[in-house]
């Protein structure tokens, strides 16, 4: 059992897409991610995966082609393996599933400037989609953006509070073309987030969007 309760939780939707296997790596290792520090969406996660072993036991099966067996392997062979929540509870800053991506811990990362004393760490995804890891000092903001498409935001350290709510490890903000916001981390404790999207930031300020093509958001 966690020994905190995150207050903002994944949608049905990406519950769902995710034990369907349809979403792409980034978005896959968010949700993880979050299903790893979350009690709530871990048993909705079993929910539907449960649901969905119920339909196939009861859909009738269908005479398969003499190659579509090896078709399938080949498939699979190409496709990058899941990403797969931990059973428990990761005690390290880094939830189980982000461990492959990026060590161990916070120290064991490999970490870029990217101005006003935040820095990310760009994890290696398939696709053209991004995930990154985000540093955020205590009481420092990131510049003011919104979004041309769909980012998912999970708090692994610290906290920070935006127009929308306040952030805490565990929580996952939702951001998209409707939100514009500008988040800024807690007093007393650095911020680390996992961050997933799948297109650029737009920010506010001329500085950031002429650094932008340099730091990959």
């Amino acid at each position: 059992m966690t020994d905190f309760f995150p207050n903002h939780h994944l949608p049905d939707t990406l519950i769902q897409s995710y034990a369907a296997g349809t979403l792409c790596e980034a978005f896959s290792l968010v949700v993880a991610c979050h299903i790893s520090l979350c009690d709530s969406c871990r048993a909705s996660l079993g929910a539907v995966e449960a649901l969905g072993g119920a339909i196939l036991d009861e859909t009738p099966t269908t005479p398969m082609m003499p190659a579509a067996f090896a078709d399938v392997m080949a498939r699979i062979e190409k496709e990058p393996p899941p990403v797969t929540p931990a059973i428990a509870p990761s005690a390290s800053v880094f939830p189980a599933p982000l461990q492959d991506y990026a060590g161990a811990n916070p120290e064991a990362t490999r970490w870029r400037s990217v101005g006003g004393g935040v820095r990310q760490a760009m994890l290696d995804v398939g696709g053209n989609e991004t995930a990154r890891l985000l540093y955020i000092p205590a009481g420092k903001a990131v510049p003011e953006h919104t979004h041309d498409g769909l980012e998912l935001t999970l708090v692994l350290q610290g906290a920070f509070s935006d127009k929308v709510a306040h952030f805490k490890r565990g929580d996952l903000e939702i951001g998209d073309g409707d939100l514009d916001h500008q988040p800024i981390a807690d007093e007393g404790m650095d911020c680390i987030c996992l961050a997933a999207s799948n297109a650029p930031l737009r920010f506010k300020g001329l500085l950031p969007r002429i650094m932008q093509p340099f730091i990959g958001i």
